[in-house]
């Protein structure tokens, strides 16, 4: 079968800039690798000639000779089936990374991550944990401090760390040279990836210390207390810094999260830093006006003056006996007013209302309101 020119084969013009060529063939050897595309023979062929094109046309030299003369131009430089992959995966990082995607791909055919390269120990922090708790309405409008306990991974004593039992820490690997990465063949690639010995540090421990079996860390139950600020509202987190579990090879803890759950409160509600409760009135104290006392989160009592005429439904705001705000100030307070009709009178109770019904009159024909303006 008579071979396709080298352009069309990636698609590409004969104006194509290095660029447009090293992108044209790394969509396609990411489309046809035959690890891809296994058992695929047409995939595999097309994976060939893309690869033949690029090695041809990414080279000044080669492209030059094939634009002047054809395939009889390169031959014996490489091209035209007698191709010479060593330069093209030279720098398999130049061809494929940074571009998105194609790094991943490329790893997951490969068996190894794009990140995995570059051998030798790495210190990482350690993960961080979580902690939830259920804090009491009174305790996060006003703050706390409270122990909880819980199991990180922590240093190891026995070996400080080291993960060694004899103190003499760790050895190169002998298998990679410390690189902590060996090179492995698939198809036209030479692939580095981590090395199987020592799992891509670049080194060994020979004598793991007994209690952390060489990790260097072990699981810690551990109290510690937390301070709760004042105001904390629900689904809200507290990080303690450095309580979290160590990283390994030696590397700094991460943070402990302590997420909030407020439990309701069976009278006062909260929106922002607002508090809101409800009370409910005689009918002659709306009427007349007067006082109640309302308790407040914090064991006071309040006197609280009701206006005479109060509607059921109204709201009357208290300043300053709400939520604790930055800057040593408190939201406010908001009552809201429910007029409580008797049930059952007394003698002497309904003489007197049928006393003031004549003195100021029956009202026969209610005042009809709007559905939107009765008090929730």
């Amino acid at each position: 079968m008579a071979k396709r020119d080298y352009y069309e084969v990636l698609g590409v013009p004969k104006t194509a800039t290095k660029d447009d060529i090293k992108k044209a063939y790394r969509r396609l050897a990411i489309q046809y690798h035959p690890d891809k595309n296994p058992g695929d023979k047409a995939a595999e062929e097309k994976f060939k000639e893309a690869t033949e094109a690029y090695e041809v046309l990414s080279d000044e030299q080669k492209r030059q000779a094939y634009d002047q003369f054809g395939f009889a131009g390169v031959e014996g430089m490489g091209g035209a089936g007698q191709q010479d992959y060593t330069n093209i995966f030279r720098d398999f990082e130049d061809l494929f990374g940074g571009f998105g995607d194609f790094s991943s791909i490329f790893g997951s055919i490969f068996g190894e991550s794009a990140q995995g390269r570059g051998g030798g120990r790495t210190t990482n922090r350690g993960a961080n944990l979580r902690y939830d708790i259920e804090l009491p309405f009174e305790k996060a409008i006003f703050g706390t401090t409270i122990e909880i306990a819980y199991t990180r991974e922590d240093t190891c004593k026995t070996c400080g760390g080291t993960g060694s039992r004899d103190g003499k820490g760790r050895k190169m690997c002998s298998m990679c040279h410390g690189t902590g990465q060996i090179r492995r063949s698939s198809g036209f690639f030479a692939i580095s990836q981590p090395c199987p010995a020592c799992h891509g540090e670049g080194s060994v421990i020979e004598n793991p210390c007994y209690d952390c079996g060489g990790t260097g860390t072990v699981r810690k139950k551990q109290k510690i207390r937390v301070t709760i600020p004042a105001g904390v509202e629900d689904g809200k987190r507290v990080t303690v810094p450095g309580q979290g579990n160590v990283g390994p090879n030696g590397g700094p803890p991460g943070d402990l999260h302590v997420f909030i759950h407020v439990r309701p409160h069976d009278i006062f509600e909260r929106q922002e830093n607002d508090l809101y409760c409800a009370v409910f009135i005689d009918f002659v104290t709306a009427a007349l006006g007067g006082e109640v006392i309302i308790p407040t989160l914090d064991g006071r009592k309040i006197s609280v003056q009701i206006p005479a005429g109060t509607q059921s439904g109204k709201l009357l705001r208290v300043r300053e006996e709400g939520v604790p705000v930055a800057g040593g100030r408190r939201g406010d307070l908001y009552i809201k007013v429910f007029v409580k009709v008797p049930s059952r009178l007394s003698r002497r109770g309904r003489e007197l209302l049928e006393e003031f019904k004549k003195v100021e009159g029956e009202n026969l024909e209610p005042e009809l309101m709007k559905l939107a303006d009765v008090p929730h």
